[in-house]
């Protein structure tokens, strides 16, 4: 596994430093802070598309983002396995699936802060040479951050638990396969100046908290210490345009 994990960085290393040297390239920076109801982000990434297509307006790419969020007295919802907690787990269509409430429990977080850096994969169109819409979404990583006190209500009954954490390992596999925190932006650019943007965006986030003195027991005895809260803000950014 670390022979493949090594080749894999190697190489993509290698891709990213062909890609320089092509012009059909769109390489940039974005600080981007996003707000909602008591909680929100910052965040920082840098993003190396390739444009392709005919007339090159479409691009796709690779970046790496550093996000902040944070938060105060946030509900997490019990986090998987999706057997648990959906009526199908197949890949990607089970973000149609339905919820099994029955099994599905509460976890609050009195003041959750997440540091979160993941490789990410993004998407872009050129609809003129100063407006630009995008999508990106974050691949895989990992997480850190504060410790928190939490009260996970289960079976009608509260339990406490002194040192909730933030899960470490990030992975994206699609509705409840995914793993750990994970952001993702929906959003629309225009460019001041030639180096210069500013963005307007739509962001949807995934914050994920595990207890370690405690656990939800599941009508089936699965015993589960991941809850997730899922977050829907809205954001301002300033991008830079790299040559």
């Amino acid at each position: 596994m670390k022979k493949s994990l090594l080749i894999s960085l190697c190489t993509i290393v290698s891709i990213l430093s062909r890609g320089q040297e092509i012009s059909n390239t769109n390489r940039f920076a974005d600080l981007t802070a996003t707000f909602g109801s008591s909680q929100g982000t910052f965040s920082a990434a840098y993003v190396h598309n390739w444009k392709t297509g005919k007339r090159k307006k479409f691009e796709l790419g690779a970046g790496l983002r550093w996000t902040l969020y944070y938060g105060e007295k946030k509900e997490f919802v019990t986090a998987g396995p999706a057997s648990l907690t959906r009526t199908f787990t197949i890949p990607f269509l089970i973000v149609f699936a339905g919820q099994k409430i029955e099994n599905i429990d509460t976890l609050t977080v009195q003041r959750p802060l997440v540091n979160m850096l993941n490789l990410s994969f993004n998407m872009g169109y050129h609809f003129t040479p100063r407006w630009y819409g995008g999508v990106n979404i974050d691949v895989v990583g990992f997480s850190f951050g504060q410790k928190s006190g939490a009260v996970l209500v289960s079976n009608g009954n509260a339990q406490t638990d002194p040192e909730a954490t933030p899960s470490s390992f990030n992975l994206l596999l699609t509705g409840d396969h995914d793993r750990g925190s994970l952001n993702s932006e929906f959003y629309v650019k225009y460019m001041i100046s030639k180096r210069i943007g500013i963005k307007a965006l739509y962001q949807f986030i995934f914050i994920e908290y595990q207890t370690n003195n405690i656990v939800q027991i599941a009508p089936d005895g699965t015993e589960v210490n991941r809850f997730r809260n899922k977050a829907n803000n809205l954001g301002i950014g300033i991008s830079y345009q790299f040559k």
